[in-house]
This record gives C-alpha cells, sequence and structure tokens, in this order.
C-alpha cells in the first residue's frame, strides 16, 4: 500500500482495522489525492473498519471535506466502516457545522 507526504497507513493487529493518519493542511490542493488515495486504499483491503487520524490535520475546507465524505460513501458500498478519530479543533469545527458528525462517528455542535 502507498502512503503520500500526507497520509500514512497503519493495520491492525484484530484484521478488521486500517488505520490512516491524515496530517498537514487539507484543502482543494490536496483533496483529490487524499480521496482517492484513501478510496484505494479502503476498498484494495480485506478489513472492514478504517479509521482516518484527523489530530494533525490543521486546516480543512469545504472540498476536502467532500473528499472524505466520497471516501466514506465508496468504501460503504464496499462494506467498509469510515471513522475519522482524534479529530483536531479545526477539523472537529467544520465537521460540526456541516452536520456531518454523525456520518463520521463524532459528537455533535453542542
Amino acid at each position: 500500500m502507498s502512503a503520500s507526504a500526507l497520509i500514512m497507513y497503519a493495520t491492525s493487529n484484530d484484521g478488521v482495522t486500517l488505520r490512516a493518519a491524515l496530517s498537514g493542511e487539507l484543502d482543494l490542493r490536496d483533496a483529490d489525492e487524499v480521496r482517492d488515495n484513501l478510496t484505494a486504499a479502503a476498498q484494495a483491503s480485506s478489513y472492514r473498519l478504517l479509521e482516518i487520524d484527523v489530530s494533525n490535520v490543521t486546516l480543512i475546507d469545504s472540498y476536502a471535506l467532500g473528499a472524505l465524505v466520497s471516501v466514506r460513501n465508496a468504501a460503504a458500498g464496499a462494506g467498509i466502516t469510515v471513522t475519522l478519530i482524534n479529530p483536531s479543533p479545526p477539523v472537529l469545527k467544520a465537521i460540526q457545522v456541516t452536520g456531518l458528525s454523525e456520518v463520521f462517528g463524532l459528537p455533535p455542535l453542542s
């Protein structure tokens, strides 16, 4: 499995979970690459859960959010659940403001 400067992959010992860690600024410039890379990794694996760690994402724009929704939808079509874990403050706020909390397994805006 390949990794880019923005994405690092790790497999779990449970045989069920593939973990991806994103870092840096996710915006229009990188969104297509992130979408394509995560979708390909999810669909090529035998894992049933893709956890995307977004703790090191410092900025996320609407285009990148759309890319993550595309990953989630493509993975769901292959029977894979996608969750975002450890959201950084900018990611959590963007997810909550857009109403995507439930889609990614995060708490709603309070």
